[in-house]
């Protein structure tokens, strides 16, 4: 029997009654997320349309000692008039003054929380090519931004905040104020937030990802065989001294933080040289406010040396054109079906979300963490390593419901992984 349908009031009443949950989930954000210390900068970026929730995070890092709180706002509409009225040569270069006050944050130490919520069709029939420029031309030039990330330095944490054109995506069948509803109690399910005490959750939660890295890192595997019913065939290879990592994140001074909220994935950087056979999406990729869907990517040497899509086309051609690092492959990561975001049974069109239903690559950088003194090298000596080095890093699901993944020692010699689509000894 279909469900009765909610009034806009009881819309409105229902999300109130969730204020506490919220602020809840604001408090694990700034607690956990990135871990706030006291007399520590926050830079908090936020769609402006949850302006109400940005005060929640703005409290909530206040109480936590922060020194002072930068908050950078976002907007789906704004974003896409500076698209449609700017040459593509303006998105080539990042503005100075955005890349002092990014760098300059970071370099001071600073904590990045990124909220993300947004309509995935935003940008709908703009040049991909703008996009992908401005993607490229803010990693190259704010270097200090980037590499604190990347390489350990600063704490960060990517979380959502439903926005109502991105829950009318996901609920197209109920009202707008109904679908807004729904998302904000989803996301607060599969966040471990809808409890009493989502800290001592994500600890708990934390702690279930040990027994899977052990398995992996004690096995050293060489290589990673990938095949499923949609024509998967893959074969993906690791460095020598590769490190499988998930959960909580480590900076070089030993702060413990969650780049990711939700997270379910247990993941490394192959080898950029030792990739070979073809891949199928298994979920719609969206990237930049842009859709694409039913992708396959076929490679070589590590390289992807053909592809194609049934949607997107050009915004996945971009993607994979982005630089010489975008070609290959930064990241394998391993997702069971039996996670919460799975068993929601929804499709999020978020790649943070999506990506943690499903079994997943990446194209473009590696992560220095997942190799041994990886932190320590620089670009150059983690090429040397394997580990990709690239202006971009861009998830694709590709987990199914059947797919079987082997890990390969040095003689060739398989051990099952996974078992159609989950772990082999779940």
């Amino acid at each position: 029997m279909a469900s009765v349908p909610m009034t806009n009031e009881e819309c409105r009443l229902s999300i109130e009654g969730l204020s506490e949950q919220i602020d809840r989930y604001a408090n694990l954000l700034v607690r956990k997320g990135v871990s706030l210390r006291q007399g520590q900068e926050l830079v908090l970026q936020v769609p402006v349309e949850r302006a109400d929730f940005a005060r929640r995070v703005v409290r909530a890092a206040y109480r936590a000692g922060a020194e002072h709180v930068t908050v950078l706002w976002t907007d789906d509409e704004v974003s896409r008039l500076t698209y449609e009225n700017c040459d593509l040569t303006f998105f080539e270069h990042t503005p100075s003054w955005q890349v002092e006050q990014l760098n300059s944050l970071a370099e001071d130490g600073a904590a990045f929380l990124f909220l993300t919520g947004s309509d995935p069709s935003a940008l709908k029939g703009i040049d991909p090519a703008k996009p992908a420029a401005a993607a490229r031309a803010r990693n190259t030039e704010c270097r200090s931004f980037r590499d604190g990330m990347d390489f350990g330095r600063n704490v960060w944490c990517i979380a959502g905040v439903p926005v109502l054109a991105w829950a009318r995506e996901v609920f197209p069948e109920f009202s707008p104020a109904e679908a807004l509803y729904r998302l904000w109690m989803l996301i607060l399910e599969v966040s471990r937030a809808d409890g009493e005490d989502p800290e001592s959750s994500w600890e708990t939660h934390n702690a279930s990802f040990e027994k899977t890295k052990r398995f992996l890192n004690s096995h050293r595997f060489d290589a990673l065989r990938y095949e499923s019913a949609n024509g998967t065939n893959l074969v993906v290879g690791l460095p020598d001294g590769h490190v499988w990592d998930g959960g909580a994140g480590r900076t070089q001074d030993g702060v413990t933080f969650f780049p990711n909220i939700p997270t379910e994935e247990v993941f490394t950087s192959p080898d950029r040289l030792r990739a070979d056979g073809i891949v199928y999406s298994s979920l719609p990729l969206v990237r930049s406010g842009q859709i694409v869907r039913d992708f396959w990517l076929r490679f070589e040497g590590g390289c992807v040396v053909d592809f194609g899509a049934e949607q997107g086309y050009e915004v996945l051609r971009h993607i994979i054109e982005t630089d010489e690092g975008s070609r290959r492959l930064g990241e394998v990561a391993l997702v069971s079906k039996n996670t919460p975001i799975r068993r929601s049974d929804t499709l999020f069109f978020d790649t943070l979300y999506d990506e943690n239903s499903s079994c997943h690559l990446a194209l473009g950088m590696g992560f220095p963490e997942c190799l041994m003194g990886g932190t320590s090298m620089d670009k150059d000596e983690l090429l040397a390593h394997g580990v990709n080095q690239s202006s971009t890093h861009v998830d694709f699901m590709i987990g199914t419901d059947d797919m079987n993944i082997y890990g390969l020692d040095a003689n060739g010699d398989e051990t099952p992984i996974f078992e159609n689509g989950q772990w082999a000894w779940e």
